[in-house]
């Protein structure tokens, strides 16, 4: 088994940002650009890969009292994930998410993960502060 783990700052309250992560018909919006998932019976979904160009079944879980996001593939087991939302003072979020291949035929590598979480990361932030500054003006 191979675990990877990254975390960013984000200028939000932490429900501000669990909201934005936690919204199924968002998330294309800041997953890697080849990853792709559709809304099912919850907590099912599918995620397509353009990698792989395949659809394979996954659950997604939101557990929002946790401020946290669950998730993996469903009948072959080969990763999973999270992400926690934790807030640090009145304005400001730390996000943390992290993979777990258990079949390293899934695992892209170090680099290519690393590389992956910190651009979602990054289009996350942006989709925060996009929702954050138009609620405010």
């Amino acid at each position: 088994m191979t675990e990877y783990e990254r975390t960013r700052t984000m200028p939000a309250l932490p429900e501000h940002v669990f909201d934005q992560a936690a919204n199924v018909d968002q998330l294309d919006t800041w997953l890697p650009g080849e990853l792709h998932v559709r809304g099912g019976e919850p907590p099912a979904v599918t995620v397509h890969e353009d990698r792989t160009d395949e659809d394979t079944a996954a659950l997604l879980r939101a557990r929002k009292d946790q401020l946290r996001l669950e998730w993996g593939t469903r009948e072959q087991g080969s990763y999973a994930g999270w992400l926690q939302v934790a807030g640090l003072d009145s304005a400001t979020s730390e996000v943390t998410v992290h993979l777990s291949f258990f079949d390293e035929s899934h695992d892209p590598g170090e680099s290519s993960v690393h590389r992956s979480l910190d651009r979602s990361l990054e289009r996350l932030e942006d989709q925060v502060r996009m929702r954050v500054d138009n609620a405010a003006g």
